[in-house]
């Protein structure tokens, strides 16, 4: 598994699509559990995790599930993190879960790379 994360708007796609020009990408606000678990590569996986929570599913297992069905996915997601803090009690849950999703995700990943600014920067490379 390997992972770009970043900020909003920071160039995580272009600089996935130019690293992995080979993998077919999903978006994951669009994407169910099948796409996800057979994906070679997912973009904005932070909008399938809102997805699930809107919809009621606990995503507190996500991460394990994920790392069992489809350990070499590429994964680009954005870091919900910093910032204000959310007043919405959803937006404050979901802000959460992604970034507990993410950090064992990490844990697992070979790389991770940050993007900012449209510069990747490898974080994790084991």
């Amino acid at each position: 598994m390997k992972m770009i994360i970043g900020g909003a708007f920071q160039g995580k796609t272009l600089l996935a699509n130019k690293i992995y020009p080979e993998i077919v990408w999903v978006n994951g606000g669009d994407a169910d559990w099948e796409m996800i678990a057979s994906a070679q590569g997912i973009l904005s996986f932070h909008e399938f995790i809102r997805k699930e929570m809107q919809t009621g599913n606990d995503v507190s297992e996500l991460a394990e599930r994920l790392i069992q069905v489809n350990p070499q996915v590429v994964l680009v997601s954005d870091e919900v993190g910093y910032g204000i803090v959310p007043i919405d009690a959803f937006d404050r849950a979901y802000r959460e879960a992604v970034g507990r999703v993410c950090t064992k995700l990490a844990a697992y990943s070979t790389q991770v790379t940050r993007v900012v600014c449209g510069i990747g920067t490898v974080i994790k490379d084991a």
